[in-house]
């Protein structure tokens, strides 16, 4: 029986690993937001990614999230697998005056984001069995 579960973990671990690069919803529940390498000196690029279980309401609480935080999105997908959803989105935050200043507020408005897509998961009821949130460079987690 211990092999059949080592067996099958390396086998989750393989999928994990070769879908990289692919919106694929894997079967744990999933928050993140990150810091992309794109932008320029006077913006800067974020990648949000939730993946979990598919409620039908999920795509309008995602939508109500981004425009309360007034996000300036650039491009959205969603992937469906199953009753498993991926949706990603990249959106820009934009420096002004001083850059610092204005990559502190960026990185704040990131934290917001994650939080709030934290809490968009944990509040639908078929959500509240595995919630895994990834820390990022740009986000710390804070469930």
């Amino acid at each position: 029986m211990g092999e059949v579960v080592k067996q099958v973990k390396e086998l989750k671990k393989n999928a994990e690993e070769a879908s990289k690069g692919f919106l694929i919803p894997m079967d744990s529940n999933e928050v993140k937001v990150e810091a992309t390498e794109e932008g320029d000196g006077s913006s800067m690029s974020y990648r949000a990614t939730v993946c979990c279980e598919y409620p039908p309401d999920l795509l309008s609480d995602l939508r109500q999230t981004f425009d309360g935080l007034q996000l300036q999105l650039v491009s959205a997908q969603v992937s469906t697998l199953g009753d498993r959803v991926k949706n990603e989105v990249v959106y820009t935050c934009y420096c002004k005056g001083d850059m610092m200043s204005s990559v502190e507020a960026c990185q704040v408005l990131a934290r917001n984001l994650h939080q709030s897509l934290s809490s968009l998961l944990t509040s639908h009821p078929i959500h509240n069995r595995r919630l895994r949130c990834l820390q990022t460079s740009a986000v710390s987690c804070y469930n």
